[in-house]
């Protein structure tokens, strides 16, 4: 399937730390401070908030006697509907020697089923003018579909056809292994650095439920047979392993039509695979990978958090947000005269049971890796010794909150969210997960810098042949003026 840039990260292109150091290395921030009210001694959100609170109460919840969660939202002025599918499947749950089985699979729903053979649902889907998608990740499989609201029938008929009655042959398998393996290729072995990095990010959760690619390896990929694929379908493709959103311009009779093509479909008699979280021992690691294709040296950093079901993850989320990724960051902050870096970006990985905030600086011509290490070092320090003021706290809160409404205010993107909603917000998707950030203090925020990132970071050097390296250090030693000229020069 095409996708954007955004989409490929969290889709089927690839879905691993490899692919999340590529999009580091070669996009740009895009998020901003809106406006917010901060007093002296109270963080004023109100009116964000009850926004959000008459969102959630437009959202329908209902579950079916098989387990199927659905959810609706109506935009009676909106001439579409978007439907996201989501099943709670993901490379975590692929044994040994089935590894890329989830992305695999996600292929082959669009390649026929039982009423729709072949090329006949991107066909269907393509002549009504709808737009579709999906993606894999560690924890889930989503589907995603945006189409106009008189065909809404058409294609809940389609979408529960793939998914419970999905056809596959040898040779669809066969034709969606070299798709796969071709997106191997080019999102990851063709790109410097990603292989080794990705295999050394994976390494560090050895033995746990989130030890490879989401992708897969090219063996087990080539290997999987059509018979393997069924049994995976059958295994984890179940309606008590689903949520449904519809958001967008509904009727009253469109639960009923859920009902019709989904309440038949019987949940297997097998249990839900158990995952616990991942118990690490966070220490400083370091290692370095030289790669002949390399452009320029960069700094890998990355730090073992936790997953989003955690008391700690609202908290982490305003800690990465403040050290790296909104528009007034601390490392934006700290360096905005003369930055030390050329390019930094950060993608945090949010799986159920674990987490991984990460960091890729490239450095400017006479600033070195080690340099680069102690600036955020020193950002990391200052916040453990003196935490964040009360004003910053609520501009993290502010972006926060913001982020989320402009999330909600696509309807695709609102349906995405919904059926991504955890067990524990079941009946309160988006107030529920803004209360436990506003809980936030400063205070968490320094102990989740102590307990998570001070000497705990992942340092991995990403560095170009001999000759490159050679001169990036003359350039180190160099006046800082007759190297930044150098460096205009170059760029």
């Amino acid at each position: 399937m095409n996708k954007t840039p955004t989409q490929i990260f969290t889709s089927d292109k690839c879905k691993s730390p490899s692919f999340a150091l590529f999009l580091i290395i070669t996009c740009g921030l895009t998020l901003g401070l809106l406006p917010f009210k901060v007093t002296a001694f109270q963080c004023e959100l109100s009116p964000q908030v009850e926004q959000l609170t008459h969102l959630e109460q437009q959202i329908t919840l209902s579950e079916l006697d098989n387990g199927l969660i659905v959810r609706q939202v109506n935009r009676p002025q909106q001439a579409t509907v978007s439907i996201a599918s989501q099943f709670n499947v993901g490379s975590r749950n692929e044994p040994t020697g089935q590894t890329g089985y989830a992305h695999l699979f996600e292929h082959l729903l669009f390649k026929g089923s039982q009423n729709a053979p072949n090329d006949s649902y991107p066909q269907q889907m393509s002549a009504i003018g709808a737009r579709f998608n999906a993606s894999t990740h560690f924890d889930y499989t989503n589907y995603f579909v945006t189409l106009p609201a008189q065909a809404l029938a058409l294609s809940l008929f389609l979408e529960s056809d793939r998914f419970i009655r999905p056809v596959l042959s040898e040779t669809t398998v066969k034709n969606q292994q070299g798709a796969v393996l071709e997106e191997m290729a080019t999102t990851i072995d063709n790109q410097p650095y990603l292989r080794p990095a990705m295999e050394f990010l994976l390494s560090q959760v050895a033995g746990s439920q989130y030890d490879h690619a989401i992708i897969g390896s090219k063996a087990d990929v080539t290997s999987a047979t059509a018979e393997e694929l069924i049994q995976f379908h059958q295994r984890y493709y179940r309606p008590d392993a689903m949520q449904l959103s519809l958001v967008g311009k509904l009727d009253n009779n469109t639960l009923q039509t859920v009902e019709e093509y989904f309440a038949a479909w019987q949940a297997p008699d097998q249990p839900h695979d158990k995952f616990a979280p991942i118990t690490v021992n966070p220490k400083a690691v370091k290692t370095e990978i030289v790669d002949e294709r390399g452009p320029w040296p960069a700094l890998l950093l990355a730090w073992h958090t936790v997953g989003r079901q955690h008391p700690d993850f609202e908290t982490i989320a305003l800690l990465q947000s403040h050290l790296f990724q909104n528009l007034k960051n601390a490392l934006a902050a700290n360096t905005i005269d003369n930055p030390p870096q050329m390019l930094s970006y950060s993608i945090p990985l949010t799986m159920e049971d674990h987490g991984v905030t990460n960091l890729v600086l490239v450095p400017r011509a006479n600033t070195s890796l080690n340099e680069l290490q102690q600036l955020v070092d020193s950002l990391l320090t200052e916040v453990v010794e003196n935490g964040i003021d009360a004003n910053d706290l609520c501009g993290l809160k502010a972006v926060a909150i913001n982020d989320l409404q402009q999330k909600l205010a696509s309807s695709q993107n609102m349906a995405k969210y919904l059926s991504n909603t955890s067990v524990r917000d079941k009946n309160f998707p988006i107030t529920q997960p803004w209360q436990r950030t506003q809980k936030v203090t400063s205070l968490d925020i320094q102990r989740v810098t102590q307990q998570y990132f001070i000497d705990k970071s992942v340092r991995v050097d990403l560095l170009p042949p001999w000759y490159i390296r050679w001169g990036k250090n003359l350039l180190e030693v160099l006046p800082k003026g007759f190297a930044e000229t150098l460096e205009q020069w170059a760029l």
